[in-house]
């Protein structure tokens, strides 16, 4: 079973896939996660990862639609993923469509945990303190949660007309959303 999570940074979209995963035995596919990992190796496409999160913009749709295709093409994780972050704008969404026919996938389930700014701001807060990520300040979330709706709406759009797509109301407490994803997957 393969499964979208979307909605902006703070949403609880990692707190839902890590949940999924263990409960489907799946693999998290989270850009987010692949993207740190490469700032912290240091590496060319890492350096430059970090300039786009640091500017609150998206990272180039090249970079992640690289990454998401080795995930695809991995046998062993077929059939078996959750996409916690991706896509986020309409050229990965397509280009998601392109590599699912590719390696003859598909998307059983699309959740939209759908959180208001006032919201994302109060969590982005306190996980700031907890997890002390780096691309957590307030400045930087704002832009990434103004940026996220101007580029995600194209996507909701391209995805909300599929049988398969349920929106979320992401505000509620995470074991609220957890009954809400399991009742559509009935497991």
């Amino acid at each position: 079973m393969n499964l979208i999570l979307i909605g902006p940074p703070g949403a609880g979209k990692g707190t839902q896939a890590k949940y999924l995963v263990k409960k489907l035995n799946n693999f998290q596919i989270s850009t987010g996660d692949m993207l740190r990992e490469e700032i912290q190796n240091d590496s060319e496409i890492g350096k430059k990862i970090l300039n786009d999160m640091n500017d609150g913009k998206f990272v180039s749709d090249q970079i992640v639609n690289t990454l998401i295709e080795n995930a695809l093409l991995d046998p062993k994780k077929k059939g078996r993923l959750i996409f916690d972050g991706y896509p986020r704008s309409l050229t990965q969404a397509k280009n998601l469509e392109q590599l699912l026919i590719k390696t003859n996938q598909t998307i059983d389930f699309i959740f939209f945990l759908n959180v208001n700014k006032e919201t994302i701001i109060k969590r982005i807060n306190q996980r700031k303190i907890i997890e002390k990520r780096a691309d957590d300040d307030l400045e930087t979330i704002i832009k990434r949660y103004e940026t996220y709706m101007d580029t995600t709406k194209p996507v909701l759009d391209f995805y909300s007309q599929n049988s398969n797509f349920y929106e979320i109301d992401g505000g509620s407490k995470i074991e609220e959303i957890t009954a809400k994803i399991d009742s559509f997957l009935n497991v």
